[in-house]
Order: C-alpha cells, then structure tokens, then sequence
C-alpha cells in the first residue's frame, strides 16, 4: 500500500494531521499536472499553477470529509477538480467579453418622451422604434405605450391583452434590443 492510499484511509477514519501530509506528499505531482493544463491555455492566462493546485485542492475541500479509494483515485479528482477551475474562468471571462464593459442602462428611469427632450435623442428613439417595430410589432407596440404615453407595465399589459409577467418579458427584451441599436448609432 502506498503512502498516498495509507494517509487516504488516515483521513477517513478522521486524521487532521493526515490532510496535511497528503498535500505535501502529492504536491509536486499536483503542481506538474497544473503546470501542464496551464499550458494548454491560450497565452496572457494569468492563473499560476500554485495557485491552481492550492484552489483545487479547497474544492476537494482540503482532503476532509473525502472518501478517495486509492492514489489515482484522488488523483483524477484533483484533475477534474483543476479542469474544473479552468472552465470556470474562461466562461468568466467570456461573460465579460460578450457584455464587452457596457454598463446596463435602465429604460424603466428613463421619463417618458416630451417636448423638453432633446430632438436628436427623440428622433434617434423614433428611428430605433421604427426598425424594431419592423421586426417584432407586439413589442414595438409595448415600447410606444410605455416610452411615448407613459403607461406601467401592468397598464400596457393590459392595453395589449397580455399578463403582467408577457409585459415585463418583452419589456426586457425591447429594452436590451434598443440599447444595442441606439449604442451602434453612436459608435
């Protein structure tokens, strides 16, 4: 039996002091396979393998309360662990590159549109409305009635002959549409 498999039992039957020799017994290898997936990465990865091993080895929660059969055992997990972490990151990161930085802009504080608006910011709504309205009518619809005549959501469900919870779905969705077009026209 191996020393690894030895202080896996350890731990099971309840060691503390086992947990930390296993880390130190399997570091080296830990800190290789770390080195190796980090490799495979795309270059400017900013993940170290130390700290890779060390974040696996929290999520495997510190070898407590684990019940690893032998050696490879531990090991696989530890590597799913580490790809796991990965994974995690780069769809992190892929949250923020599709969100590219824009900060939300909330149409429900925006007043509702009047003569003491800026022309060119009515005119660029107008024109936004106007292709929206091209692409999804019912929607568009629930824009006027909102933007222009200043109903709830609740009011303009109703107008529409649709519930409040339809209203607040597509409300959403005009808004996100709308903010998108009317950022494109000022790039």
């Amino acid at each position: 039996m191996s020393d690894v498999t030895q202080l896996l039992g350890d731990i099971d039957r309840g060691s503390a002091k086992a947990a930390d020799e296993l880390l130190t017994l399997v570091y080296g290898e830990l800190r290789k396979r770390a080195a190796y997936y980090l490799a495979q990465e795309r270059p400017g990865q900013t993940l170290q393998a130390t700290a890779l091993v060390h974040e696996a080895w929290l999520r495997l929660g510190g070898g407590e309360g684990q019940q690893w059969n032998s050696h490879t055992h531990f090991l696989a997990a530890a590597t799913k662990a580490m790809r796991r972490i990965l994974i995690d990151r780069a769809r992190s990161k892929a949250r923020v590159k599709h969100g590219e930085g824009h900060q939300p802009l909330n149409l429900d504080d925006v007043d509702v549109a009047s003569a003491d608006m800026d022309a060119d910011t009515l005119l660029a709504v107008n024109e936004a409305l106007d292709k929206f309205a091209a692409e999804d009518p019912e929607k568009a619809k629930l824009v006027e009635l909102r933007y222009f005549v200043g109903m709830s959501i609740p009011e303009a469900g109703n107008a529409l002959g649709i519930s409040e919870s339809t209203a607040k779905r597509q409300w959403a969705y005009a808004r996100a549409w709308l903010y998108e077009e009317l950022n494109q026209r000022t790039k």
